[in-house]
């Protein structure tokens, strides 16, 4: 089985159980300050997770996308990547316990034919916020698996959530599957054991942790599950490497092309290789650019350590454009997004750009190299600098102070690192503190206010303004658009006049639900995939501003109070930056 048809199996068996299909979201977050990239189905829908009602009801179904950056680290191996692809169904107060696990088994071992020998499974063992999970385990028993492949495991592995300080959570059971053909899977479950590979999650938020941090139980009793496509599809096809799948396998045979290595004899680099441009090319699409803040620096990173890996097994990346031709090969695999090959022009150009802008960097590093080992030593701060202002990771520092016969110490490398984790962490802190999905007063008028800033630019710019991404925090707005030079004080001037005028006025802001065809005939804006065809929320701000979205809004727009730009900048070539505040 290739990746379409598990795609498409997967969409189908819910459809028949009545979820909804769902667009597959952006990799940027639209309108959540707490996290860079959606790094899971369950994120664009947090809203609904929390009682909003969906357009769509309330059983659901999709394929997101995602990104996670804490994973970057264990690229390399066989299983882990930057960007994946998850599938999900999901039921917002509707079927639960019970009714998940029955569908996640049936799917398994009926449609994909795995059998129950393969699998085990994790539960809850409890704590002092919730009991230990044996109805969990009582039902995969009913359903023929054996208790000793079922482990009770503590919040650290099977409990999901909230995401900030307050909100949905609960419990979760995963799937796991014996991943070796020559060897079979043990009598007893040891989750430990690395040849058990996680396969899917069935997360049970039937909790709502308090501001005072008690866990009650919810209003609305949601399941979340996912299934990540690589892994099933490695399953299925008895592979015990994801890169040797049909999502992986062309990449790889294209970097063994231009390398004239094998991937037996380079796996390591190879798959970082594959990986990381992969990732590079879904998050150019999305309209991301290399930078040296937030998801731009995360970009950065991706794709230098791509052409890091390139030149170890010696891509003559000065005589061939290696990163468009492996960027080609991704574009070809996924065609059935559709974004990227109508953004390809984009994509090459920007990985072009940043790997002639790396060379030039690498070439500066060396230099700098030369100066700091003139006695013959690098210390720990010199070395880190290599890494942070040169992109030179610890290995490379290390063969070139072997090849030049440099004293240098790894250990005094990674003390610096630790320094300067330490930092990054406290700096990010307050970032993240709001929660996912943040839903607060002064973060729902700031959303409304930037609705009414992209109608107030559109009025002062054109038609022809959309936007670009946003970052609402309860302080502040970030808004991006696409503009080519910077706003004149006149311009800026307009565009507050404009919006705190119809703030005055007192608009009632209005929610539909319709057909996202209709949605669009009757003028309303918004993102979307063009093979969407589900129902769409529609806020309306008389006949200022209509957009698809999912929320949340204030009711009139008298409560907001005054909207103030405090800074207009570039973001990147062709996008203009706009930070707000509400006063």
């Amino acid at each position: 089985m290739n990746r379409k048809e598990l795609i498409k199996k997967y969409t189908e068996f819910f459809k028949e159980k009545n979820h909804a299909l769902i667009p597959n979201a952006r990799t940027v977050p639209e309108n959540d300050p707490t996290v860079l990239f959606t790094t899971a189905g369950m994120q664009p829908l947090v809203p609904f997770l929390s009682g909003q009602s969906h357009p769509q009801g309330k059983r659901l179904v999709g394929l997101q996308k995602c990104i996670r950056t804490g994973d970057i680290e264990e690229v390399g191996d066989t299983t882990h990547h930057t960007l994946f692809e998850m599938l999900g169904n999901w039921s917002l107060g509707d079927y639960f316990k019970n009714e998940a696990i029955e569908y996640a088994f049936e799917f398994l071992t009926v449609s994909l034919k795995i059998p129950v020998e393969r699998l085990a499974m994790t539960v809850f063992e409890g704590n002092e916020n919730a009991p230990r999970d044996n109805e969990a385990a009582e039902k995969w028993k009913a359903l023929g698996v054996s208790e000793k492949r079922i482990a009770f495991l503590g919040k650290k592995d099977n409990w999901w959530g909230p995401a900030g300080t307050t909100g949905p959570c609960g419990s979760d059971t995963e799937i796991f599957y014996w991943k070796l053909n020559d060897i079979p899977a043990p009598e007893t479950f040891d989750p430990e054991n690395e040849n058990w590979v996680e396969t899917w999650n069935n997360v049970l938020m039937e909790y709502t942790k308090t501001k005072e941090g008690k866990f009650i139980q919810a209003n609305q009793k949601n399941i979340d599950t996912g299934m990540g496509v690589e892994r099933t599809i490695a399953i299925l096809n008895g592979l015990e490497d994801n890169y040797e799948a049909d999502m992986w396998k062309p990449i790889i045979e294209k970097i063994e092309e231009l390398s004239n290595r094998t991937y037996k004899e380079n796996k390591r680099e190879m798959r970082i290789i594959a990986d990381h441009i992969k990732a590079a090319v879904f998050i150019l699409a999305d309209g991301i650019v290399p930078g040296n803040t937030e998801q731009g620096y995360v970009l950065r990173r991706i794709i230098r350590g791509a052409i890091r890996n390139l030149r170890k097994i010696e891509v003559p990346i000065l005589e061939i454009d290696a990163t468009n031709e492996i960027a080609k090969k991704v574009i070809e695999i996924y065609d059935d997004y559709e974004h990227l090959n109508s953004n390809k022009e984009t994509i090459l150009l920007e990985l072009k750009k940043e790997e002639d802008k790396f060379q030039k960097t690498l070439d500066k590093g060396l230099r700098e190299f030369a100066k700091m080992g003139k006695d013959n030593k690098i210390d720990g701060k010199e070395s880190f600098l290599l890494y942070q202002s040169y992109g030179f990771p610890l290995e490379i520092i290390i063969e070139l102070a072997k090849e030049k016969g440099i004293e240098f110490n790894p250990e005094d490398f990674k003390k610096e690192e630790r320094k300067h984790q330490e930092l990054s962490q406290t700096a990010s802190a307050g970032k993240f503190k709001s929660g996912l999905g943040d839903n607060s007063e002064a973060t729902t008028k700031l959303h409304t206010a930037t609705h009414m800033l992209l109608a107030a630019l559109k009025k002062v710019l054109g038609d022809e303004i959309n936007q670009r991404g946003s970052n609402i925090t309860p302080e502040r707005l970030r808004f991006d658009f696409n503009f080519d030079r910077k706003m004149t004080p006149e311009e800026k001037a307009e565009v507050e006049r404009i919006v705190n005028e119809e703030i005055q006025k007192g608009h009632v802001i209005t929610r539909e639900e319709m057909p996202l065809k209709e949605a669009k005939e009757s003028g309303a804006t918004g993102i979307f995939d063009d093979k969407y065809e589900g129902v769409v929320s529609v806020y309306t701000i008389d006949k200022f501003s209509k957009e698809i979205c999912t929320g949340p809004h204030v009711e009139n727009t008298s409560t907001m109070g005054t909207f103030k730009i405090k800074k207009e900048e570039s973001s990147s070539s062709g996008v203009r930056r706009i930070k707000a505040v509400l006063i």
